[in-house]
């Protein structure tokens, strides 16, 4: 199989390239965004011939940012998301968001559930999963990521540790935190699988919230979880609102012969010694 990762400098991307080549996929084109500019929707389709499967993980992911600028994310979340699956098909896997829902449900969100967004992020996202989904792709949607490579809630909550004597979390988001190199392999192995195209959740079983999640690193590190303190979102105004509630089902997973993600505080262990380092 010839494969195509665009975003391949961010976190994810660079993930996928280890999974790929700890899997013995050799024939690899790992494109940057300033080798591949997603928005060229010429440029889109030279990239796209002969290849057999396109991993996209190239996205705008400045959440706050997209509120100032939602006609710029949409043009990278959105509408050259829609390009690439004009160009690809059912070739084409798409990494989405739970921000495409507004964190009003109180079970685990279904992948066949109306995408209703509360930020421009959110938006933009909603935009490039409908184009994927009409051209015959896969949407895999992922929440709370985290991992070795760039900024994440976890890397941070270390720093943060080792510089402070306590941390106010807050504790009223609910969420799947989720290893982004677990998400790698699942979004391959999905690749390589008979799978029915369509919406799936690439995230980990079970759920926290930030604070839980923040004590779980402390502990994780050897540290007096005790330090990290709850607090309310209303105490971090900022620009985007968030849902808060992101758990999402993974029903659809069943059958196509791809597992499920583990437990987000078992991932969380396995994925320590790659943060810390």
């Amino acid at each position: 199989m010839r494969w195509l990762v665009t975003g391949a400098g961010g976190m994810l991307g660079r993930d996928l390239q280890r999974v790929l080549a700890e899997r013995g996929e050799t024939d690899v084109v790992a494109a940057t965004r300033h080798d591949l500019d997603i928005t060229d929707a010429d440029a889109v389709r030279r990239a796209v011939e002969g290849v057999d499967v396109v991993l996209n993980a190239a996205a705008w992911t400045d959440v706050d940012g997209a509120e100032e600028a939602e006609r710029e994310a949409t043009a990278i979340n959105g509408h050259a998301v829609g390009a690439l699956a004009e160009a690809a098909g059912k070739r084409l896997i798409h990494v989405s968001t739970d921000y495409v829902f507004d964190g009003t449900a109180t079970t685990p969100i279904a992948e066949d559930t109306e995408p209703a967004p509360l930020n421009a992020y959110g938006r933009g996202k909603a935009v490039g999963e409908q184009a994927v989904l009409s051209h015959g792709g896969y949407v895999v949607r992922t929440a709370w990521l985290y991992g070795e490579h760039g900024p994440n809630f976890v890397r941070t909550m270390l720093r943060l540790g080792a510089e402070r004597d306590t941390l106010d979390v807050v504790e009223d988001q609910q969420g799947p935190p989720t290893w982004s190199y677990a998400l790698a392999g699942q979004l391959v192995a999905l690749a390589r699988s008979d799978a029915p195209s369509g919406a799936y959740h690439g995230t980990a079983a079970g759920s926290t919230t930030w604070f839980g999640l923040a004590r779980a690193v402390f502990e994780e590190a050897g540290w007096d979880p005790a330090r990290v303190r709850p607090t309310t979102s209303d105490r971090f105004v900022r620009p985007a609102r968030r849902p808060s509630y992101s758990v999402l089902a993974h029903d659809r997973w069943s059958g196509t012969g791809v597992s499920p993600l583990p437990g987000w505080r078992a991932m969380l262990t396995e994925a320590m010694p790659t943060l810390v380092r």
